[in-house]
């Protein structure tokens, strides 16, 4: 491995093999600890758009919540899956899917579309027309803003989805999909995500689709794969500390580099960071 890359692995935590019932368990205990030290905790609260990361989140999330409850002896914790479509979800049976997959004890829904509207117009009084990119980093946006209000009122933290294969590359929003409070997948590749799913008796249809942020409606259900230029497979196994081809090595390291402002707090004067 180059420095670059072993600087990587280091830092995203990926192992080269898992065994995933091990990690089931981290993942819940991880959660469960994290209850336990922030005494205020009440809930937990995600958004679930049916796909791999936000399945397997929630699912472990829920039965994180149900051991909580078991050893509390009542109902003193909650999950709070929250749906947030903008307008019609195009794989709306998919996030049904994956909710009975999780069997959550309540389900939130907020279509976020009148408020994306309402700040793209309000925008574009004020003189700024924003693209269909910078529009889907809107709808990212409030979407987290949601699942923090609902948070608030609730005595909750936010639960991210965020893990390696995507963190190196920075594809997710900043301070949209980007802003949690706890991240239970962080140290998991891609495919290690699939094992824990496929444990856990997950359809396979839900951790088998084609990975999409479908956030840019002039490319709608846009695959991952396409707009990063390399594949997850790839990215998994640079992660694992692999061989791979020096074009897919260039491409990921790319977007690791130009991207590291996303995996950094507000810069301040006493960062090297900037300079």
């Amino acid at each position: 491995m180059s420095a670059l890359q072993q600087k990587v692995v280091a830092e995203m935590g990926v192992k080269p093999a898992i065994d995933p019932k091990e990690e089931i368990r981290k993942s819940i205990d991880f959660l469960k600890e994290y209850a336990h030290k922030h005494t205020f905790i009440r809930s937990f609260v995600l958004g679930i758009s049916g796909g791999q990361d936000s399945t397997l989140t929630g699912k472990l999330t829920q039965m994180a919540v149900d051991e909580l409850n078991e050893e509390a002896g009542e109902e003193k914790y909650s999950f709070i899956p929250v749906r947030l479509p903008y307008g019609t979800q195009g794989d709306e049976s998919d996030c049904q899917d994956a909710l009975r997959f999780i069997n959550p004890k309540e389900t939130m829904v907020v279509n976020i579309k009148p408020a994306v509207d309402q700040s793209v117009e309000s925008l574009k009084q004020a003189g700024v027309d924003i693209s269909d990119f910078a529009k889907g980093n809107e709808k990212a946006r409030e979407r987290m803003k949601v699942q923090y209000s609902i948070a608030a009122m609730r005595n909750g933290v936010v639960v991210g989805t965020d893990h390696p294969a995507e963190a190196v590359t920075g594809f997710y929003t900043k301070h949209g999909d980007g802003g949690a409070d706890i991240l239970p997948l962080f140290r998991l590749n891609k495919r290690q995500g699939k094992q824990l799913l496929k444990e856990l008796g997950c359809p396979e249809h839900l951790y088998l689709k084609k990975p999409t942020a479908d956030l840019e409606e002039d490319r709608p259900q846009l695959a991952d794969e396409e707009a990063l230029g390399v594949t997850y497979d790839q990215i998994d196994d640079y992660l694992e500390g692999k061989e791979v081809s020096p074009e897919a090595k260039e491409k990921i390291e790319q977007h690791y580099l130009k991207t590291q402002h996303k995996r950094h707090m507000a810069i301040t004067i006493f960062d090297d960071f900037w300079k």
